[in-house]
């Protein structure tokens, strides 16, 4: 049997690859020349001057199930040989590479995956994605593949879902539209793949929800909050509240709790989620007797943080409201620093970052942030528990949302094991599933059912920092000794698409099996610390 195994191993791969590289190069000609392909029918508001012409390589350069690395930072000699084993098909020394990598990496969720693929070996397996930007924000993509791996690896250890272990391909978007429509159609392609959690910003869901939508492949984004997804259609789900949940709970406590009627907001005009929570803040805020005074866009080149708060209380404003992205968080710490606790902060998820705390510093103190979840207001939960025996550390609200995503897939799977299934499941009102956060269950819109939590910066020694995220009115916590390590910077680059790539395999499931080569992996490491 192996050898016969080892025979069509080769033939299956050189199908696959020919297979998809036809749907890419299709993709790439009907959209440019035809201009009819339904697949391809986003609208053109999504970055209309990015390329979409994608080669076969390149996307199978950001696919993986554990035959190529996608993330080279930190990454150790046991590590690279685990992919090299799983690319030379042998699952079994793999994992053994993966088990030694975690060891002096434990807080590693890519190595996590892959060795939990690696176990799974030639047994049936159902498979879902998780699509994240790590090349363009690597700690938030490791925050997010942390909770796809909690989920995948407890699902696992208790048997699978129905017997059928699980397992996770993971893809790099770059946060890019073109390069998100080129991952979606390979998903989308590949009939193994039941389900995918992401994508991260507005602008990647968006792009993709189309895509996902005509191959009736269910995706549920863990971190964008735009509303416009509300109306991406019957296959894009959400497990992190909507900016109208957001605004709403923003101006409520600038209004009542901070007595403050008056607001400077500041926004970046290029990310659809600033400007999502902002056109919601506004009508929030109005709508309680409140008044945005002025709006400052952080994204413009002559933008000034010193002149910009200037101008602001020029005009009245007696609190600043800061709702940028990620990619706007140095010019919005300057906003920080530069306004010395004068004036009241307020601010959107994108800033509850470590950095907030290093650069913010005293001047952040008592800035009150708005996100879906914090650890201390759930200290006693069982997903807290094992997280931190897993991790070492404390996850935050990325890992949470994105927990609760897999966990809404593999509940779905496990009431109908197809993709038509999930979405039925999922559109169910008698559905639900019990995540990190609590259950969870969405409205007709995909949206879901759940407030957010109001966190303030104060004094305290859990982020190594001196400073930490706390609930409001939350006692301030007993000191952590070693918070969760990052594996790299933002700025450390992930690892080129490979010359010539294998294509990311398609996973065996109970109606479409796939001959590999045997497993009998070792267990997964004790990572109880």
């Amino acid at each position: 049997m192996s050898s016969q195994r080892e025979t069509e191993t080769p033939a299956f791969v050189l199908s696959l690859l020919i297979t998809l590289g036809v749907v890419v190069m299709g993709l790439w000609w009907s959209a440019d020349h035809l201009k009819t392909a339904h697949l391809l029918s986003v609208s053109t508001r999504l970055r209309p001057t990015e390329p979409d012409g994608l080669s076969p390589n390149e996307v199978l350069g950001r696919i993986s199930s554990g035959e190529r690395l996608l993330i080279q930072a930190g990454a150790s000699p046991e590590k690279h040989q685990g992919v090299q084993a799983i690319a030379a098909g042998n699952s079994r020394q793999a994992a053994a590479y993966f088990a030694a990598a975690l060891q002096s990496t434990p807080n590693d969720p890519e190595a996590l995956i892959y060795l939990n693929n690696a176990q799974i070996g030639a047994n049936p397996a159902y498979a879902i994605a998780v699509s994240v930007p790590l090349s363009q924000d690597l700690n938030s993509s490791l925050e997010v593949l942390r909770g796809v791996a909690q989920a995948q690896q407890e699902v696992n250890q208790r048997g699978g879902i129905g017997g059928v272990l699980l397992r996770v391909i993971i893809a790099n978007d770059e946060n890019r539209p073109a390069v998100a429509r080129a991952i979606a159609q390979a998903l989308a392609a590949n009939p193994a793949v039941l389900g995918v959690v992401g994508h991260a910003s507005a602008e990647a869901t968006l792009a993709a929800a189309e895509i996902y939508e005509a191959g009736q492949l269910v995706a549920i984004s863990p971190l964008s909050t735009a509303v416009e997804l509300a109306h991406a259609g019957a296959y894009t789900y959400r497990t992190v509240p909507s900016d109208f949940v957001t605004a709403r709970a923003l101006a409520d406590h600038l209004l009542n709790q901070m007595r403050q009627q008056k607001a400077a907001v500041f926004f970046d005009s290029r990310s659809r989620y600033s400007q999502s929570l902002k056109a919601e803040f506004g009508t929030a805020l109005s709508l309680g007797g409140g008044l945005v005074v002025r709006e400052i866009d952080v994204s413009q080149s002559t933008f000034s943080a010193a002149d910009s708060i200037q101008q602001a209380t020029a005009q009245g404003a007696t609190a600043l409201v800061l709702l940028t992205d990620g990619d706007q968080l140095d010019r919005t710490l300057q906003v920080v620093r530069t306004n010395g606790g004068r004036l009241p902060l307020l601010a959107g998820g994108d800033v509850y970052a470590p950095k907030t705390l290093e650069v913010g510093g005293p001047e952040s103190v008592g800035m009150v942030v708005a996100v879906p979840w914090h650890i201390l207001s759930a200290s006693q939960a069982a997903f807290v528990e094992r997280s931190r025996q897993l991790w070492r550390g404390d996850v935050n609200w990325r890992t949470a949302m994105a927990y609760d995503a897999a966990q809404t897939l593999i509940a779905a799977l496990e009431q109908a094991p197809n993709r038509a299934g999930v979405q039925q499941a999922l559109r169910s009102p008698e559905f639900f599933a019990s995540g990190a956060t609590g259950t969870v269950r969405f409205l007709p819109t995909g949206d879901r059912n759940q407030g957010v939590q109001l966190v303030t910066v104060q004094p305290g020694l859990r982020s190594g920092f001196g400073f930490d995220f706390v609930p409001l009115g939350h006692a301030l916590p007993a000191p952590v000794p070693q918070p969760v390590p990052q594996l790299a910077p933002d700025s450390i680059p992930v690892s080129a698409p490979s010359p010539a790539p294998q294509p990311f395999p398609v996973p065996a499931s109970p109606s479409n099996p796939v001959e590999t080569p045997a497993s009998d992996a070792p267990p997964a490491p004790n990572a109880v610390g």
